[in-house]
């Protein structure tokens, strides 16, 4: 299945086509892609809904990777 991933805020980078077995598949690439120190404190936005996890990820989908939120 092929999944568009968006990157936001100190992660931001062009939008990314992934083409993906299942959500165990897009976890792994989102580990290279972004680090693994960053994926356990990133929220998960699918087709503009948080979600908890990526388990019920379909093609066509639309993930947002939202880090977390800080002041200065």
């Amino acid at each position: 299945m092929k999944v568009v991933v968006k990157f936001l805020g100190p992660l931001s980078r062009e939008d990314k086509l992934f083409d993906v077995k299942n959500s165990d598949d897009l976890k792994d690439k989102l580990k290279k892609e972004i680090g693994s120190e960053w994926i356990e404190s990133v929220a998960i936005a699918v087709n503009d809904k948080i979600v908890s996890d990526l388990n019920n990820i379909k093609d066509g989908d639309i993930i947002s990777i939202l880090p977390p939120v800080c002041g200065g």
